[in-house]
């Protein structure tokens, strides 16, 4: 089984290093509910600061890609096509397999489903611990270069977890649609939504929610309407920090993903 693509835009400066110590307590919950969902983003290094030297040198074929990402054995293997289309995963550390090896990350089981399948695309993973919509944005131009064939968008919780403005939010999303349709004419897009923490505010809730059908229907996007359904609070399947999956919450997000995304990669034309 081939391992996904490691993409992260960049090295890691030294000052990101030192900002993994940082902590965020993400609480998430859903008005009437009778259990609040925990979240966090802890020991994340923050949005994505590298810099354009770093993202320019990237190359634009997934294969090329793979040789320069140290981790990934038998990622570039010769065998490969350069123009493989590829399915990207552009999120946080939930995408990223914080606390996990990178194989037990869900793109990574989606992945095996896909080769399962018998179906010929390459998963790019490019999750960022910490990352927000704006730090998605400043990575994509350097991710636009592989031959995508569907985003899997999943950011906006550090977004939230920092309080920003949720009309930005929306703007960077839009932004990162638009520019990905603009150099992909035929890519499909897949939203995994978040829900925002009820401490914000309903107010403030009500329009974070509301920004993820919201793009959907406006790039006729499939939608999970919340990654983390029947993953989230459940001590068994969150790691020690209680935020984080463990393999076996990752492999129930795995599922999730792969019932939304299969349609797309078997009749791309219907979406």
């Amino acid at each position: 089984m081939r391992e996904p693509i490691r993409a992260e835009g960049g090295s890691r400066s030294g000052s990101e290093t030192r900002r993994a110590a940082r902590s965020i307590r993400y609480c998430l919950g859903l008005l009437g509910a009778s259990l609040a969902l925990i979240l966090a983003s802890a020991c994340s290094p923050g949005e994505s600061d590298a810099p354009p030297a770093a993202k320019s040198a990237a190359t634009p074929s997934a294969a090329e890609l793979a040789k320069q990402q140290p981790g990934t054995p038998q990622a570039a293997a010769s065998s490969e096509r350069a123009d493989e289309p590829v399915v990207v995963f552009l999120g946080t550390s939930l995408t990223a397999g914080y606390g996990l090896p990178e194989s037990q990350a869900f793109p990574a089981l989606v992945q095996r489903d896909i080769e399962a399948a018998g179906l010929d695309y390459r998963v790019v993973n490019a999750g960022v611990s910490g990352d927000t919509s704006a730090g998605g944005l400043r990575r994509l131009g350097w991710l636009l270069r592989l031959p995508i064939a569907v985003l899997v968008l999943e950011l906006g919780a550090n977004d939230m977890l920092r309080g920003q403005s949720v009309d930005q939010l929306r703007a960077n999303l839009e932004a990162i649609l638009d520019q990905t349709r603009k150099a992909h004419p035929d890519v499909r897009f897949l939203i995994a939504g978040m829900r925002a923490v009820p401490n914000l505010g309903p107010d403030y809730a009500r329009e974070f929610d509301a920004v993820y059908p919201a793009l959907a229907a406006k790039y006729h996007a499939t939608l999970v309407p919340f990654l983390l359904e029947d993953v989230a609070a459940k001590r068994a399947l969150n790691q020690a920090d209680g935020i984080h999956p463990t393999a076996a919450g990752h492999q129930l997000i795995a599922e999730r993903i792969w019932q939304a995304l299969e349609p797309i990669l078997r009749h791309p034309a219907a979406q």
